[in-house]
Order: C-alpha cells, then structure tokens, then sequence
C-alpha cells in the first residue's frame, strides 16, 4: 500500500478510532467457508485376489480392509533392496540423485511452499517506510484565481512509515491459507508420485534389460548350436550322404538364428539408452554388463491390509486437491461479506531538507485516504456468485477426480495381484514345457545322426526348444516386472520385517 499525507489533518476523536477495532473483535471467527470432511467411497471387504490366493500373512490380517484415508507421510523405504540385487540398488541411488524429472517435481513442491509463507503473510500487518522529495506546482485555478494569474512552486520532504491491517472478519484470509497448505502438501504428494514412478521404471527398466541379456545367451547359444550342426551336414554333404537341401536348410536356421540374435542386441541397446536416461545421464556416459535375469523368487502378500493402498501417494494428491478447493469455496463466500482495512500513516513532512526531523514537522494519517475502512459489496452484476458457483463446481470435479483415483488403484492393485497369481501356474506348466523340449531337441540330433530321423525333424525340435526357452525368459521378466507393478500400485515398500528380506534372499 502506498500512503501520503496531507496537511491539516485533524486527529479523529477516539471513539472513532475505537469503532473500527471494536467492530474487527465483535466479527473476528466468524468464517464462512464450508467445514471439510473427505467424501466417502464404495470400498470391497477383501480384494477379490486375496480370497483366491492367500499367501504370507497371518490369518486375522489377510485380506483386512479399512476405511480410506490417505497416510502419504508413512516412510516406504528401500522396496527394491527385496531383490537383492546391488546393480539395482545402486541405480535407483544414482537415479533419485540425479533425475531432472524429480528435481522438477521438487522445485514444483518448492514453489507450493512458498505460496503458502506468501497466504500466510496476510495474517500480519504490512509496514512500508519510505523517504524522499516532492515538488509540486499548483494551477491558478485550482486556487480560485484567473487562469493567467501567478502560481507558485513548493518542495516537500517526507519521511514516513505506514501500516496497512486487514481484520480477517469472514475467514477469507485463513481460508486462504488452507487452500495454499493443501495445495503444498498436494505438491508433497506428487512429488512422492514421482519418487515412487522413478524407482518402478528405473526397477522396470533394469529387468527388462536383464531378460534382453537372457534371451541373447539363448540366441547365442543357439549360433554355436546350429554352426557346430552346419558344420556336420556340411561335412555329411561333400561326404554325399545328404542332399543339399538339409544343407539350404541348416544354413537358413544358422542365419536366421544370427539376425534375431542382432534384433535382441539392438532392442537391448535401446533398453539402456532408455535406463541411462532415467539415472540422469547420457547414453554415452552409461553402460551396463550383460547378466541374464535370475527368477525372482518373492511373494508379495495377497491379503494385504488396506493402509497399504492408503499409502497411494496419488490418492494422496486428490485427496489434498479437495481440501484445497473446499476451502476457496470459503475464500468465494466471504467475497459476500464486508472487509475491513485498517490503515496508518506517520512520519515528518517539511519545506526543507534540515528541518524535516523537528519535532513541529511531524504529521501522522489514521484510516484511508481514499474510500472507506469498512467496505460492504451491494452491486457486481453477478461476479461474486459466479466466482462462488466456479468454486463449487471445482470442488465437485475434485470430489469426483478423487473417487475415480480410488477406484483406479483397486483396478491396479488386483490386476498384479491375479497376474502373479496366474504367474506360479503359467511358470510351472512353461518349465515342464522347456524340459519336454529341450529333451525332444535332444534325441532328434541323436536320431539324426543315426539315421531315424529326417533333418526336418531336427530343426522342428530346435524351433520349438529355442522358441520355449524364450517364452521362459521372457516369463521371468514378467514376474519381476509385476512384482514391481504390485508394490508401485500399493504405494511403495511397506517395511517388510527383516526375517521376511532374510527369507527372500534365501529362497533367491
């Protein structure tokens, strides 16, 4: 607020000084912003996977549920440290270090913060002091003389302070600040969404890389396979005991072997590249040695409790962003009522820099200047019901955006429960399979090179072993992909006791 002074001020008698505080005290509390309770939602009993595999729990706690509410500041800790696994632990360290996403999520989380020291600043009076010169000529006419008459110039110095106080009557100014607080800890919440999406693609990105290495060593093998074989036909040729078509044959699996084989290379550099990005570096800057994928031998509990799922840091951020138009709600209804400012001046005023600080210079200003302290809104032609009307509606969309987020994770949490439970069937049938096949691509060489069998007979063997010890590959990848799917959609670690990681490390 920029303040003046004019001379001739006469000190208003102090039961007009009075009136205005006391009319503040009489009206202080009297908020009109609706009271904030979380809308309730349709919850299940039991996720309808944990009836259908109960694993790892106690009996009284599997499939447990309660009733919603967000507990974003529950500590998840180091989930991924349940694979046991050091490559992967040092890469979520150098990612959470050094991921522009994050570090833009965190200056986003910065800004909310500071807008709610900003709300929060209306809750105290604003001080200005200023100093300096004035100089100001007067027309004729503004005196009463002919417009050609005489004027005169004159300088005046000021040195003043000022305080401006606005008395929050209706709760405009606290319902400010609530807005702004929701809003900081919604940011604090999609900050932790983003944490929590970093560490499952840099996980992700890292098993997906690992099942590239392992199919590669399955092509690899199957290059040495099949030239070791080309060499027999081809020996078997000149010695004339096959045609050539077994030899047209072998040579079209060998290179064909070869070309997939340089397929999966180019997906797995592409695959590094894509983690190398995450961890915040160039491709160049980042390599890392093959290593087929291990079977991940965890089993995330079934009937997890609900506070799991309460620890969603994006239900977390709907939740927050209810809160936070809720209370504008507030901010648009005290728009209705009056506001009053409560203003002052004081300082020295002369004609000449030396005598400014006498005391006979001093000069002081109580209340507005222009307008009045109390100010009651009659006329707007509408505005302020439609700014009240946008803020319900908003609170709606949020109310709304809230349960669909709720129903999303439930979505989430039982479609990676049901995957990893149909995942021990499927690796079980698949593992039989691979030895089946590996068995029959076995004895057809055999057969083979005793003459039972046509060469025909070896590459359908060879085809179908090469193409199950892929489909097993590529089902180890999945479990471990699903199992980080499973923990991103329920919020992150849970604080697994440490018999349960000795277990886990155990059975890996």
């Amino acid at each position: 607020m920029t303040s003046t002074t004019i001379r001739g001020w006469a000190a208003p008698g102090r039961a007009a000084l009075l009136l205005p505080l006391a009319l503040s005290l009489a009206l202080a509390g009297c908020a009109v912003g609706p009271d904030y309770h979380r809308p309730q939602v349709d919850t299940p009993a039991a996720y309808k996977e944990a009836r259908a595999a109960q694993t790892a729990l106690p009996a009284g706690e599997a499939g447990s549920w309660q009733q919603a509410k967000p507990a974003e500041d529950t500590l998840r800790g180091a989930w991924w440290k349940l694979f046991n696994d050091p490559t992967l632990d040092a890469l979520e360290t150098q990612a959470q270090d050094a991921n522009q996403n994050l570090k833009a999520a965190a200056a986003r989380l910065g800004q909310a913060r500071a807008l709610v020291r900003n709300a929060k600043s209306d809750r105290y009076p604003q001080l200005d002091a200023g100093f300096g010169p004035m100089r100001e000529r007067a027309s004729p006419a503004s005196q009463g003389r002919p417009d050609n008459g005489p004027a005169t110039s004159t300088t005046l110095w000021r040195a003043q302070a000022s305080v401006s106080y606005e008395a929050d009557l209706f709760g405009r100014v606290s319902s400010s600040v609530n807005a702004a607080t929701a809003d900081a800890q919604q940011s604090a919440a999609l900050y932790r969404s983003v944490l929590l999406a970093l560490q499952a693609d840099v996980a992700q990105g890292y098993f997906q890389v690992r099942e590239l290495d392992a199919e590669l060593q399955i092509y690899r093998g199957t290059v040495d396979l099949r030239s070791k074989t080309m060499d027999l036909i081809q020996h078997r040729y000149d010695a004339g005991d096959v045609g050539e078509l077994d030899l047209d044959r072998a040579r079209t699996d060998l290179e064909s072997a070869r070309a997939a084989a340089a397929g999966i290379a180019r997906s797995r550099a592409a695959a590094e590249h894509a983690l190398a990005v995450l961890l915040g570096k160039t491709p160049a800057e980042f390599s890392l040695p093959a290593r087929p994928i291990a079977r991940v031998a965890i089993d995330i509990p079934a009937g997890l409790p609900s506070s799991l799922l309460e620890r969603r840091p994006d239900i977390a951020a709907a939740e927050r962003a209810m809160a936070a138009a809720n209370a504008r709600i507030g901010v648009a209804k005290a728009a209705f009522f009056p506001s009053l400012t409560l203003t002052g001046a004081g300082g020295f005023e002369s004609s000449a820099l030396g005598d400014l600080f006498n005391w006979s210079s001093r000069t002081f200003l109580l209340g507005p200047l222009v307008g009045t302290a109390l100010s009651l809104p009659i006329f707007d032609g509408g505005r302020r019901q439609a700014n009240l009307d946008r803020a319900r509606s908003i609170y709606e969309e949020d109310v709304a955006d809230y349960r669909q987020t709720v129903l999303t994770a439930f979505r989430e949490v039982e479609d990676n429960l049901a995957s990893l439970r149909l995942l021990h069937g499927q690796t079980t049938a698949q593992d039989a399979a691979l030895q089946a096949a590996t068995r029959a691509a076995h004895l057809s060489q055999t057969q083979y090179r005793e003459g039972a069998v046509s060469y025909l007979d070896v590459l359908d063997a060879d085809r179908t072993a090469l193409q199950q010890q892929r489909a097993s590959a590529q089902l180890d990848g999945d479990r471990a992909r699903t199992v980080v799917n499973l923990i991103r959609a329920l919020g992150g670690g849970w604080g697994l006791s440490e018999a349960r990681v000795a277990a886990n490390e155990a059975a890996r």
